[in-house]
């Protein structure tokens, strides 16, 4: 299993990034994004500790461990630059935060995300065309996510993504050990989201390319 959106306690999450990684391990994952909640303010403190961190992990808990950071509620137009910064500061994976219908998120995230140098764009909510559209141009994966809340949206992300031809990925936005994939969860979100059991597969291939286009 392969999940490029997760949080350790440098964010809002409740593990240390060791504990989080082992225990990703432990349920049979093959690769995990530490994508912690950044902005302009804490950029350069955070990765410099979790790309330190999961080069220590990948090298002895054979699992490949990926620095990133999510960018959150960064000013729209300032998204682009926002990623050229944490690329330069070690994330390899690169998730902004996007207009879920559980939060308050500036309007046009989505949009300016879609045209920038990021690979997931996470929990859209109302995802446009447009946007879609966006995100298949620049070879931005859309997330379907196992999130309560973000998840009311699914449906209707994956809806407009398959329409354009966008490619999904399936992650966990894991704050808590209990939001670590499993079978179960992974079978009941596809459900929800209108998609086949076996669509997962494909998912994890789309998955896939963001890990070999970022290692």
């Amino acid at each position: 299993m392969i999940d490029l959106h997760t949080h350790t306690f440098f964010s809002d999450g409740v593990l240390i990034a060791s504990e989080l990684v082992y225990r990703a391990k432990y349920k049979g994952y093959s690769a995990i994004a530490l994508t912690d909640h950044i902005d302009f303010s804490n950029m350069e403190s955070v990765l410099t500790k979790i790309t330190k961190t999961a080069k220590i992990l990948t090298d002895n808990y054979e699992i490949l461990v990926f620095p990133g950071a999510e960018l959150t509620y960064i000013p729209p137009k300032l998204i682009a630059s926002a990623a050229k910064e944490v690329r330069k500061l070690g994330a390899k994976i690169v998730v902004v935060h996007g207009e879920t219908t559980a939060e308050t998120v500036p309007p046009e995230t989505n949009l300016y995300a879609a045209q920038a140098d990021i690979d997931v764009l996470a929990h859209p909510g109302h995802l446009s065309v447009k946007e879609a559209e966006f995100a298949l141009k620049n070879d931005i994966k859309i997330e379907i996510t196992t999130r309560a809340g973000h998840n009311a949206t699914n449906k209707e992300v994956a809806s407009v993504a398959l329409q354009v031809g966008a490619k999904l990925v399936l992650n966990t936005d894991t704050h808590v050990p209990e939001n670590l994939l499993n079978k179960e969860t992974i079978v009941k979100t596809l459900s929800l989201s209108g998609l086949p059991e076996n669509y997962y597969e494909i998912m994890q291939r789309n998955a896939k390319e963001v890990i070999n286009k970022r290692s």
